[in-house]
């Protein structure tokens, strides 16, 4: 048959080869498929959407007036910012994303449907925390650390400033604290400043630009710097606020405390004006930046912004000006092994892979390589662009570009041992596509094969790993927002102050233009009110000062009352000795009767003398009434060691009355010997105990017999006592408590209980 010779043997290995080489075709078909397929599930190179002008326009809805200078970007293409009159137009596909943005409200996005005229409406910031009580005590439990109230604000802030490229959580816990012990006052408002600056440094480093900004306003509203200021530039741009970064960079530029930072301003400003396509004047602030880096012998910072220069000019169409600043930023890294050198040489390098200058790239980035074997690479991440993995890939695809594969493929393998080695999923699984490809080129489809197998078991892992991160920013994102909840608590009594008084200030403006004769009324009203208060505080502290005064005349006059009835209780004494013809006797009474009125007359002007000296004067008083009563009762006085005497204070004769009354109307009438015990205790640190008790026949059976006469008079010196400790408990909240109870059933006994509490 004529379909013989097709299966003979010669032709046998051709029909292989032509199978092996269509399945090869549709696995990288299907592959390729699937790559499209993750990076765009609604999109292909045939039907991508042609480009419109999109129009819009910017409202804030509170105000009903258009917001300038907004920062309109589609994600991935064009940037532009809003007129005086709030509207923008800028080109865009179907299914773009809009990212609105601006320092004052919170970024809105919107998704390009038609080519109908857009209307965002924004709602400004209020810069309040809003968070209701049960959740700030939840975050706060969450994420508030323990703290000793031995360490101080300096050592918080060190320990956040040790851990925080590491920790971000527990550097931000630190920082929590701190403003937590911050001091008041000036220093405080130093601290806070300092606190909040570093708060955005944490979050600038870990690519939390937005709370950057709101760090760096908070710490500049407690302090102004003009290092936190340039910082808070950075973080409008690093934010893609680029309309907030110019203003605010060219405000810095004309302040004289910037005249030492003017390098950074330029180069800053440099930055924002070419992310919003304006190279010309960014070429202007890098050169201004450039001439003060080589006056003050900056080569480093010279280096890097020629190169930027250079890159300035290639977006502007200056390739020529590109070329001879990437040359002259060449020039200048020569012989220097530095990480700014190195970065050059790779921005260099990309340039000339851009514009096909292949050679060039290569040599440069063979030139990066060695200097990578030489600098510390350990703070350098997989997502940086100096990378020794990124640079072989990059040569090797260089080499592909000039038809070389054989050369490229030692560089594709480099490339893939350098990124096993540092874990870097996405540059392995690129070198591993390109090899497969230059397999495929090159005839050897069985290494293709293998190498496409690995590929997509790469592509499962690196979507694995990337789901993984999206979890762990997820969390990552949620942990820190709370912690900048906690944070921002913290501040919030103060700002709520602040807003209202921004508020009132700008109600009182509204006023004025409208009507400024309410206004007059307002302040005149408001001038009547404070008048009020004044007045009403003058009387208020002018009553309370009399009746001060007032009090301090009574206990004089008590004072006074006290020692002519004291001195004629032991003048009734003495004249008993001298009635009994007891001469002696009186004259040893009146010897140490002078010697107690000495005590009494040196505490007589006191408010309050030492627990001592009133014991001293209480036992000078009871050993002349011993005197006079020997067969009618004993006595005892007790001290606990723990009390300290001397720093306890009574009123002076305040406990003199007591004993008194325990001798003359208990132990007096008492038939047998009684007993007098006068007890000194510390109940705790800040309150004594006092108590005088005696076995005496009791309050009831004294009054009973007592005589006619007797029961006429009052006594002087309890009803004295009384007045003199209500007076005093007025006067010195509540210092001393006093109770009296029987110590036995039948009501014989009387107990004083008295509390003496320190100042």
């Amino acid at each position: 048959m004529e379909f013989t010779g097709i299966f003979s043997c010669k032709n046998i290995g051709l029909c292989l080869a032509a199978m092996k080489y269509i399945i090869y075709i549709y696995l990288l078909l299907f592959a390729g498929l699937t790559a499209v397929a993750q990076e765009s599930s609604h999109r292909t190179d045939n039907d991508t959407p042609a480009r419109m002008m999109v129009k819009g326009s910017i409202i804030d809805v509170e105000t009903l007036s258009p917001v300038s200078k907004v920062n309109i970007e589609i994600v991935g293409g064009d940037y532009t910012t809003t007129n005086t009159a709030g509207e923008f137009m800028i080109k865009a596909r179907i299914g773009d994303e809009i990212v609105i943005r601006n320092a004052n409200f919170e970024t809105k996005y919107y998704t390009v449907v038609d080519n109908q005229r857009i209307r965002v409406e924004v709602r400004p910031n209020l810069q309040e925390v809003q968070l209701d009580d049960l959740e700030f005590e939840s975050a706060k439990s969450v994420v508030a650390p323990r703290r000793s109230r031995s360490e101080s604000f300096d050592q918080y802030m060190v320990k956040a400033l040790m851990i925080y490229k590491k920790d971000a959580g527990k550097a931000i816990d630190q920082l929590a604290v701190a403003l937590e012990v911050a001091e008041a006052g000036d220093v405080g408002v130093h601290q806070r400043a300092k606190a909040f600056k570093v708060l955005g440094d944490v979050y600038t480093h870990w690519k939390q630009y937005d709370l950057a900004v709101s760090n760096y306003t908070l710490s500049l509203g407690n302090q102004y710097s003009i290092d936190v200021e340039i910082a808070l530039a950075i973080a409008y741009y690093n934010s893609n606020n680029y309309q907030e970064s110019i203003t605010l960079f060219n405000a810095l530029k004309v302040k004289k405390s910037a005249l030492g930072k003017l390098q950074a301003i330029c180069e800053g400003l440099g930055d924002a004006l070419l992310a919003t396509g304006n190279s010309q004047d960014a070429i202007a602030e890098y050169k201004k930046s450039e001439a003060i880096a080589v006056e003050n012998n900056r080569l480093s910072d010279a280096t890097r912004l020629n190169a930027k220069i250079a890159e300035a000019y290639e977006k502007s169409g200056g390739k020529q000006e590109a070329i001879n600043f990437y040359g002259e930023a060449l020039d200048l890294s020569k012989n220097k092994n530095s990480e700014t050198a190195t970065r050059v040489k790779v921005q260099a390098a990309d340039f000339f892979g851009r514009n096909q200058l292949y050679s060039e790239e290569i040599e440069l980035r063979k030139d990066a390589l060695e200097e990578l074997t030489i600098i510390n690479t350990d703070s350098i991440s997989n997502s940086d662009a100096i990378t020794s993995q990124k640079q072989n890939y990059k040569i090797a695809n260089a080499y592909v570009a000039q038809q070389r594969p054989k050369e490229a493929l030692p560089f594709f393998e480099k490339s893939i041992e350098e990124a096993v080695k540092k874990e870097d999923l996405i540059v392995e699984k690129d070198a591993t596509r390109r090899i497969s490809e230059l397999y495929r080129d090159m005839g050897d489809f069985d290494k293709a094969a293998a190498s496409y197998e690995r590929y997509v078991s790469l592509v499962d892992q690196d979507y694995a790993k990337k789901e993984q991160e999206i979890a762990q920013a997820s969390r990552f994102g949620k942990e820190i927002a709370e912690k900048q909840n906690l944070i921002l608590s913290l501040e919030k009594d103060r700002e709520l102050n602040e807003s209202r008084y921004q508020l009132f200030l700008q109600e009182e403006e509204l006023v004025t233009a409208r009507n400024t004769r309410q206004q007059l009324i307002i302040g005149a009203l408001a001038l009547v009110a404070l008048l009020l208060m004044f007045t009403a505080f003058t009387m208020y502290r002018s009553n309370k000062r009399q009746k001060y005064a007032n009090n301090l005349l009574a206990l004089r006059g008590l004072r006074s009352q006290m020692n002519p009835h004291f001195i004629f209780n032991a003048l009734n004494s003495v004249n008993s000795f001298i009635a009994t013809n007891d001469e002696r006797t009186a004259n040893k009474y009146l010897a140490d009767f002078s010697s107690l009125m000495r005590s009494v007359l040196e505490n007589s002007e006191e408010d309050f003398i030492p627990l001592s000296s009133e014991i001293d004067l209480l036992k000078k008083y009871t050993m002349l009434e011993h005197f006079r009563f020997k067969d009618k009762f004993e006595y005892t006085f007790t001290v606990d060691p723990d009390l300290d005497v001397d720093t306890f204070e009574i009123p002076p004769m305040l406990l003199q009355p007591y004993v008194e009354n325990a001798v003359w109307h208990g132990l007096r009438y008492k038939e047998e010997k009684g007993h007098l015990h006068v007890h000194f205790s510390q109940r705790d640190k800040d309150t004594a105990l006092v108590t005088v008790s005696d076995d005496g026949v009791g309050r009831a059976r004294s009054a009973s017999m007592k005589t006619e006469h007797q029961k006429k008079q009052k006594s002087k010196g309890m009803g004295n006592i009384k007045k003199r400790i209500g007076i005093l408990n007025e006067m010195y909240d509540d210092r001393v408590e006093v109770t009296i109870q029987d110590v036995f059933d039948n009501g014989e006994g009387t107990r004083v209980t008295l509390i003496l509490k320190k100042e």
